[in-house]
């Protein structure tokens, strides 16, 4: 039965995730009054890249080329690891700083990959992507302690049934909101649709990759999203995934979905060093949810 509902879990993450990214884009250019692209655009980029094959510089090595494997493994785990139907089917194997590991992870050899092929680009990427996860991870573990602090353990499938809403979740929740931009490459801290070189963080890391490679890559970088919303959605809307709740469940992603739509269209991106402003207030923002949870509120 488990090995059903891990199936099941990774095809439903590998399936929809895309689809979030594309309803994000087609909101965002709603709100600017204009046509966008369509909400499967996501699934055509995919199946475009998935059609043709790569080209590798001769300089890149073995590390270049096992990067997207690498990455898009470390998604399909993470993604096993949330509570989507029922309790996380492998919950035992990993908790929530289980979780920030793995997206540590994939991040390494993103960067190493990056370095690898000598490219001037790669390399600023690089080094911008270690900067911001230097921000990131601390405001993500104080998250992850308030949670601790809350229910009494960093697993995930403990907040992933109904709970009551407290205020240590809700400020949880606003600090997670803020670090799921600067993870998943967004305004203000990054910009998905650019590919100017003062601006570039992630997309500069994947330059070089084309074909496959940029399919898997990308198909990851949806999947990582999905994880993220469903997080946030469990903390701050917290329900059980049942026949009667199954509207709701879905509704509460589509709010973050047109939060970050909203957000992307309301703020400008952000200068590289004004990053550790907005950072740092997640940071701050996680340090209330501490305290919160230590009051019991």
């Amino acid at each position: 039965m488990e090995i059903i509902i891990i199936i099941a879990q990774l095809i439903l993450f590998i399936v929809i995730a895309p689809l979030l990214s594309g309803l994000i884009s087609k909101l965002k250019n709603n709100i600017r009054m204009r046509k966008g692209q369509s909400i499967f655009q996501p699934y055509y980029n995919l199946a475009k890249l998935f059609s043709k094959e790569e080209v590798v510089s001769e300089t890149a090595s073995w590390i270049f080329k096992v990067t997207p494997f690498i990455v898009f493994s470390a998604m399909l785990t993470a993604a096993i690891l949330i509570p989507v139907f029922i309790a996380s089917p492998l919950h035992r194997m990993g908790d929530f700083l289980a979780l920030i590991f793995i997206f540590a992870l994939g991040r390494f050899f993103m960067a190493l990959a990056a370095l690898d092929t000598g490219s001037s680009f790669g390399g600023l990427g690089a080094s911008r992507e270690m900067f911001i996860s230097s921000l990131v991870e601390p405001a993500l573990c104080l998250v992850v302690f308030s949670i601790f602090l809350q229910f009494g353990s960093t697993d995930i499938s403990v907040f992933g049934a109904a709970h009551p809403v407290s205020v240590c979740s809700i400020v949880a929740a606003f600090a997670l909101f803020m670090v799921t931009l600067a993870e998943t490459s967004r305004i203000p801290v990054d910009n998905q649709e650019t590919h100017l070189e003062l601006t570039m963080v992630h997309e500069a890391m994947a330059l070089e990759y084309s074909g496959r490679f940029l399919a898997f890559i990308e198909l990851s970088s949806h999947i990582k999203q999905m994880i993220l919303f469903f997080l946030i959605a469990q903390l701050i809307f917290p329900v059980n995934f049942s026949g009667f709740w199954i509207g709701w469940y879905l509704a509460r992603i589509m709010i973050i979905v047109i939060a970050v739509a909203l957000v992307e269209v309301a703020v400008a991106k952000m200068r590289l060093f004004r990053v550790t402003d907005f950072l740092g207030i997640a940071f701050v923002l996680g340090m209330i949810a501490v305290v919160c949870a230590v009051l019991g509120v």
